[in-house]
């Protein structure tokens, strides 16, 4: 299962949702949009939103820190 992250640093829910995939025991590469324009782009391109977080589960994108969803991707 691969998981990313698209993220800020300043981001209170970007935070919440790395805490909670770590509290489940699900390994996440973290992305900084903040940083890198081009995963900026590709953030927009996969979820058609601008906002953070983007969770992207095995290609599926998740908008926002949505624990249902979330689990839901995860299998869980």
């Amino acid at each position: 299962m691969v998981v990313q992250v698209y993220s800020t640093a300043a981001c209170p829910y970007c935070h919440m949702a790395k805490e909670y995939l770590t509290s489940k025991g699900v390994a996440y590469q973290n992305i900084d949009v903040s940083v890198d324009q081009e995963a900026s782009k590709k953030m927009v391109e996969i979820s058609g939103q601008m906002g953070v977080p983007v969770i992207v589960v095995d290609g599926k994108p998740i908008v926002g820190f949505d624990k249902m969803a979330i689990d839901a991707a995860l299998g869980a």
